[in-house]
């Protein structure tokens, strides 16, 4: 009579065992039995139950949900010895074949009751033996001991009303297939013929033999040969070696490569092989032998892990093991430990094929570079290709390469900061050479990816200029923002977010720049653009010697604002700007004092299109003076200190190319 708290039990059970776990303990229960009874031909044959009653989503031609699994054997059945082994916790019968004496408690996990009907053999005569599997604190209950109607020896384990049904698959081919990927130890171990191994249907419609899925070229499961099939581990001074085999499952139905680590002949975790080695994220192909594609099959590889140190170490429930996933310090192997080695060997398996894709990445990853990411060459050479998924997007390479620059620049911030901190003369000349020479290759890959970034900004300022379907051209707002954003100032935008370099580089660094916002909090007129120019180098505050840039955009193809008595003349807008600003009328967004005195440098630009209409203008009225590319004009309002510029688009767009025009052809933009 046992006391066991078994709800505590089975509520303990770890998350690593699914619902094929209680079915593969009692296959391998139902060998172990045939392997102790020794019959003639030995079978063991697991039965699917339905559910009367089809799924109320069901779609047309659907089959049953599983509701409940037999498992019958012709082994040695429960006589008292083994009946005596089940109504123990933690029971050594089995220990000698790996056994834990808690595996039966899964049952219960996955499904409703676990009834046992066996025929054993006591005194030269057969006797039955019916009980079912408690749910309290005994493991046995219900017992009955009777006269056999069987003839052999055997065992039927009914485990009744899966729950969860739908962490089930339900087509019989399917659930065959786990149930074979889970015990293929048994099926290939060497110097041993397995039993006979059966699925079916209630009644005995559509058999498969599990047996059979290993064997020919025709065969689902095909072993593949290795020149190396061993590895081992040192820790402390102890060598624990390995064993691995690898084998093609055909067919695989979205299922992908995977490593197996095997205890007592039973899979226990499996792990994706691409977690090591991402060439294998996706099926392989195998041609047919005469190299005819049209009928190859496709494959996924799994390789089988066995060792003393798994079966030493393998949980009670088989759901997982004693020592950690990564860096194992109390038993100094970890499961990342092991599968890395067995991934190098499944590598070495099928070498072609994983090289063959590893090349075509490393052309995918140096094309995404060369055409669309130029700046990371050098960051190209020193990252490892292996750490990139298999056939990655562009999005995943650009996140890898900038993963690595990170790496690579916090590398050089902390041994510089371990330079700086040395007071060693000596030590500081050996070092500085290697550091400052990585610096300058981190800043010449960010120069390189502004300048190619550049190149974009011009295509889409070209591209905004063009003319319409109608004829005609875009709102100037949409240019506007290409070179700096409306309703932005310096206080709400970084310097790098603006495109002002497009109309003049020094206008990169500024202190204060406001566009499309009015000056003097909002009681005044405003520009569309007004900076102070001040360069990062000077570091100077509000100063009056610091030049004021102001701009005014008008739309394309645009004339009017040239006919008397237009209220939008740029160049006199400008002026007036100038002669507000030099009378302190008005302040900065923060409310400050905009500093300027008798000589401090102001520069204007009007850019629009230059119709012969606005040329006659700035020449007659204006008195501006035309440039010698005929694209812009120029004065000098020598009494309040103003140069004003008026530019075409066209030779915005076309000074800016010229500008950067040697570093795109030197980076093959």
């Amino acid at each position: 009579m046992s006391n066991v708290n078994i709800k505590r039990a089975v509520e303990n059970i770890r998350t690593g065992t699914t619902v094929y776990t209680p079915v593969v303990e009692l296959v391998v229960n139902a060998i172990q039995a045939i392997e102790d009874g020794k019959p003639e031909s030995g079978l063991v044959t697991v039965t699917i139950k339905r559910s009367p009653q089809m799924e109320i989503s069901a779609v047309e031609g659907s089959i049953p949900a599983v509701d409940s699994i037999f498992v019958e054997d012709n082994g040695t059945g429960f006589n008292d010895r083994n009946r005596n082994a089940f109504d123990t916790l933690y029971t050594d019968n089995k220990i000698t074949q790996g056994g834990k004496g808690f595996g039966r408690f899964t049952c219960l996990k996955y499904f409703d009751s676990v009834q046992i009907d066996s025929t054993f053999s006591v005194g030269g005569s057969l006797r039955r033996r019916r009980f079912e599997m408690g749910k309290d604190t005994e493991i046995i209950v219900n017992e009955k001991i009777s006269d056999a109607i069987q003839s052999v020896t055997g065992t039927k384990v009914c485990l009744g009303s899966v729950r969860h049904a739908d962490r089930l698959n339900k087509k019989l081919p399917t659930i065959a297939k786990g149930i074979v990927e889970k015990l293929l130890p048994y099926f290939i171990a060497e110097n041993y013929e397995c039993p006979r191994v059966v699925l079916v249907e209630e009644g005995g419609r559509d058999e498969i033999v599990l047996n059979d899925y290993l064997g020919d070229k025709a065969a689902v499961i095909r072993e593949i040969p290795t020149v190396e099939n061993s590895f081992s581990i040192e820790v402390n001074g102890c060598l624990h070696t390995f064993q691995v085999r690898i084998f093609k499952f055909f067919s695989p139905r979205n299922t992908k490569s995977k490593i197996s680590l095997v205890a007592h002949n039973r899979e226990v975790t499996e792990t994706a092989t691409q977690t090591y080695i991402p060439e294998f994220a996706e099926e392989f192909f195998e041609l047919k032998a005469d190299g005819a594609s049209d009928e190859g099959r496709n494959y996924v590889v799994k390789t089988y892990v066995f060792g003393e140190y798994l079966n030493e170490h393998v949980s009670l429930e088989r759901g997982g093991f004693d020592f950690h996933k990564e860096n194992d310090a109390i038993y100094g192997i970890s499961q990342s430990q092991i599968e890395t080695q067995a991934a190098e060997l499944t590598k070495l398996a099928i070498a072609s094929e994983v090289t063959s894709r590893q090349e075509k990445k490393a052309a995918q990853i140096t094309s995404y570079v060369e055409t669309d990411a130029p700046w990371h060459k050098e960051i190209l050479k020193k990252v490892d290709l292996n750490t990139f998924p298999y056939n990655p997007s562009n999005e995943q390479i650009e996140a890898r390469l900038q993963e690595e620059k990170f790496k690579d620049e916090t590398t050089i911030r902390r041994e510089v900061s371990k330079i700086l901190s040395d007071g060693s003369v000596e030590n500081f000349e050996k070092s500085i050479s290697d550091v400052v020479e990585r610096i300058s290759a981190n800043s010449k890959n960010d120069l390189v990816h502004y300048v190619a970034l550049r190149k974009n900004v011009l295509d889409l300022f070209e591209k905004s200029l063009q003319i319409t379907a109608s004829d005609d051209y875009k709102d100037e707002g949409i240019v506007h923002d290409i070179i700096f954003p409306r309703k932005k100032d310096s206080g709400t935008l970084e310097y790098k977010d603006h495109n002002l370099w497009l109309i003049d580089e020094r206008l990169n660094f500024t202190q204060y720049l406001s566009s499309d916002l009015p000056l003097n909090k909002g009681r005044s007129g405003r520009p569309d653009i007004i900076a102070y120019d001040h360069p990062v180098a000077y570091r100077g505050d509000n100063e009056p010697s610091n030049p004021v840039t102001i701009f005014e955009f008008k739309k394309p193809q645009r004339d009017d604002f040239v006919n008397p008595p237009s209220k939008e003349d740029p160049v006199q807008q400008i002026i007036r700007y100038v002669n507000n600003i030099q009378d302190s009328k008005y302040r900065t967004l923060e409310g400050r004092d905009i500093h300027v005195a008798k000589n401090t440098p102001f520069y204007g630009y009007v850019v629009c299109d230059l119709t012969d209409k606005v040329k006659k203008w700035l020449e007659r009225e204006k008195n501006f003076k035309v440039m010698p590319d005929a694209l812009g004009w120029f004065n000098w309002y020598e009494n309040i200190n103003l140069y004003i510029e008026v530019l075409s688009w066209d030779k915005v767009l076309k000074d800016a190319r010229l500008r950067n025009m040697v570093f795109f052809h030197k980076l093959g933009l």
